[in-house]
């Protein structure tokens, strides 16, 4: 049977180096599972690999798609498992790598089929969440409408609500009902191996990397960027921070520090992710 080793742990714990190990070992290709670094704008802020890993192993989902694109895990499952398809036919071990636990679960395992985005709710909603009282006021509407998903989602996670209640109030039925859980099969054996350290080193290391991003122009990169704030693929750590500086809201060095702090925060939840056998 064809194999698929998987390759996960927090951001900044050195996955991308030892994912090349593995993949000259075995003479495969690297596929990313990383929801950013498929984004071609992103060159500094998404920590992709550089243009040396790069060269040194085929990678495939790194800078494959636009900020512009409509994107999902779902997406993300079906272009994967195609490409996996093709790929094994030239190989028998592949490695995919990354800290996305959404994107490596819907290859494993598969997601559940949702609904299609409801673009104009969704835009409703997420002014809501500026409009009402903030998050808190959508939050209670979930709880209200269905309380499995308040319960099971991130409800510090202003998209997953947004998208909780997108789909709760577009289809009349609760988010939580089209979550069947129900692993799918598939054509490849998986070995999964997480990376982790020691919490002080990581933190440390994220510190540092956020500090070379600034070196490498990453206030530049973001600046770049602001026009296209409200795209979802900015709404992430190392942006959002600089998109506050440029609106005036807060200082360079205190959004360059509030960038560590949520990147500390991002791989905590990670960890937690990754502790699960089975992670969906």
């Amino acid at each position: 049977m064809k194999r698929l080793i998987l390759i996960v742990g927090p951001t900044a714990s050195g996955k991308t180096d030892y994912a090349i190990d593995v993949a000259r070992q075995y003479g495969s290709p690297i596929i990313s599972c990383d929801s950013r670094q498929i984004y071609k704008e992103l060159k500094i802020g998404a920590a992709p690999p550089s243009e040396e890993q790069l060269r040194e192993v085929k990678h495939y989902f790194i800078f494959s798609h636009s900020i512009n694109d409509y994107y999902t895990a779902g997406k993300y499952e079906l272009e994967a498992l195609e490409l996996m398809h093709t790929l094994y036919k030239e190989y028998d071990t592949l490695v995919m790598v990354g800290g996305s636990g959404l994107y490596a679960d819907a290859v494993c395992y598969g997601i559940d089929d949702f609904p299609p985005a409801d673009m104009d709710l969704r835009e409703e909603l997420t002014a809501r969440v500026k409009e009402e009282g903030g998050l808190e006021a959508l939050r209670q509407e979930l709880k209200r409408l269905d309380r499995e998903s308040y319960d099971a989602i991130d409800i510090a996670n202003p998209q997953r609500v947004v998208r909780a209640l997108e789909v709760t109030l577009s289809t009349g039925r609760k988010f939580s009902s089209f979550k069947s859980f129900r692993k799918k099969e598939r054509e490849f054996e998986i070995e999964r191996i997480v990376l982790s350290l020691p919490r002080e080193e990581l933190y440390e290391r994220i510190n540092n990397r956020v500090d070379k991003m600034m070196e490498r122009g990453l206030l530049k990169e973001a600046e770049s960027m602001f026009p296209f704030r409200n795209r979802s693929a900015l709404k992430t750590v190392g942006y959002k921070e600089l998109f506050e500086y440029f609106d005036g809201r807060t200082g360079l060095d205190e959004a360059v520090s509030m960038i560590k702090q949520n990147t500390r925060r991002y791989a905590k939840r990670q960890i937690t992710w990754f502790k699960k056998p089975y992670s969906l």
